[in-house]
């Protein structure tokens, strides 16, 4: 979720679809960051204009309300990761085992939390206080990571799809801890212990 730039005043000669792709970045990365520093509840539409600098008529070209555009940025944000996680797991060429794929999208996961914390405290700590439809939004894109993760581990069958699943757990968990705690520049430290840890399952599961 790379900052987006304000569109230059005047003639610009970009497409309406151009500036619409512009307007709602710039939304979804000052929800993200308004919700960081303010928390999800005390964050107003308003305080999204002001950083995005756009006009309320055109948020709510794009959004419902406040929800669906935290919810928007949430997706964002979780695009944002998984496409980071292949990028870096399959960086390698095809010949690396099960292990060094997941342990290159963890590195890749890790460092992009790092180096966005307003993404990681979105992603982790304010979906908790944006209601039901984050919660469930939530536990869909854990699903997908567990799917990622299956997919990288080449898992078959219950036992090593639990695996996976109780790895991106624990990934999470501990993640979670970090931002919390107001530590998301520490997260890349928790790579060399986790990577460990991630061996030593796949391995018992069957998987190298």
């Amino acid at each position: 979720m790379e900052a987006l730039d304000q569109l230059p005043r005047g003639r610009h000669g970009l497409s309406r679809e151009e500036v619409q792709r512009s307007q709602r970045g710039r939304m979804l990365r000052a929800m993200a960051e308004a919700v960081s520093e303010h928390g999800y509840v005390k964050t107003p539409v308003a305080e999204v204009l002001r950083r995005a600098g756009v006009s309320r008529e055109t948020f709510y070209e794009h959004f419902a309300n406040k929800e669906e555009c935290f919810l928007a940025a949430y997706d964002a944000a979780a695009t944002v990761l998984l496409a980071e996680v292949g990028a870096a797991a399959a960086g390698g060429g095809g010949e690396r085992s099960p292990w060094r794929r997941l342990d290159a999208g963890l590195a890749r996961y890790l460092a992009v939390l790092a180096r966005e914390p307003a993404l990681a405290r979105t992603f982790f700590v304010e979906v908790y206080a944006a209601g039901p439809a984050a919660l469930a939004r939530r536990v869909e894109v854990q699903q997908r990571f567990v799917e990622a993760a299956a997919a990288l581990a080449g898992a078959r069958g219950a036992r090593q799809r639990f695996a996976c699943e109780a790895l991106v757990a624990a990934t999470s968990a501990l993640v979670t801890q970090r931002v919390c705690a107001g530590a998301t520049d520490t997260l890349e430290e928790l790579h060399r212990p986790l990577s460990h840890h991630v061996r030593s399952v796949l391995e018992a599961s069957g998987l190298h």
